[in-house]
């Protein structure tokens, strides 16, 4: 997962289809949210995504995404701050906090 990260956030139309097929039987919170970002059924996978966020880092990931679908950049900006002190290797969090709304 974490090369197919790597991959997402360079752009690669590969990665995001290779997460978009993962998240269809996927129950892991980091495919579902990172699939999430590129899907038209964004909602439904966060919602499966919170319903499998187990550890406190998948639940801030969650969170994280969820403020960001909603536009609410001030609070993705403040939780992936918060986030990223924990947990500095999270490529997904930072590729979402430095992304525009709807982008």
């Amino acid at each position: 997962m974490d090369h197919l990260l790597s991959r997402l956030v360079v752009g690669d139309d590969a990665a995001v289809a290779a997460i978009l097929r993962a998240s269809r039987s996927s129950d892991d919170p980091l495919v579902l949210v990172a699939a999430a970002l590129f899907a038209p059924d964004a909602d439904a996978l966060l919602a499966r995504a919170e319903g499998v966020a187990a550890t406190t880092r998948d639940r801030q990931l969650v969170a994280i995404a969820a403020a960001h679908r909603r536009g609410e950049r001030d609070l993705v900006d403040a939780l992936a701050r918060d986030h990223l002190i924990d947990h500095p290797d999270n490529v997904l969090v930072a590729y979402i906090a430095s992304r525009k709304e709807g982008a």
